[in-house]
């Protein structure tokens, strides 16, 4: 992906600081959504769509089966939809 292609996605959609929770980890991370409809209604629309994985960018990882391992950090990863434990707003400070 080039620099336009990046500047087009974060120009064109809504972007938000999310907790992802599953079995096996803890995700800080950004999830985007076109900029259509109401941004208040971001995650659901997120949890409620028709694929299977949503993308997650800028984000860590957290083990929590083995929690002395290391925090990984990933500019991308793709999150599978049932693994989802719970997903939450993060807001910066």
């Amino acid at each position: 992906m080039d620099n336009n292609e990046i500047l087009e996605l974060t120009t064109s959609a809504w972007r938000e600081k999310v907790y992802i929770e599953t079995a096996e980890y803890i995700i800080r991370g950004y999830v985007f959504m076109p900029k259509i409809g109401k941004r208040t209604r971001l995650l659901s629309e997120i949890l409620n769509t028709n694929k299977q994985f949503i993308a997650v960018k800028n984000c860590t990882m957290e083990s929590k089966l083995f929690p002395q391992k290391d925090i990984e950090s990933h500019e991308f990863i793709q999150v599978n939809l049932s693994t989802i434990l719970i997903m939450r707003p993060l807001y910066e400070d």
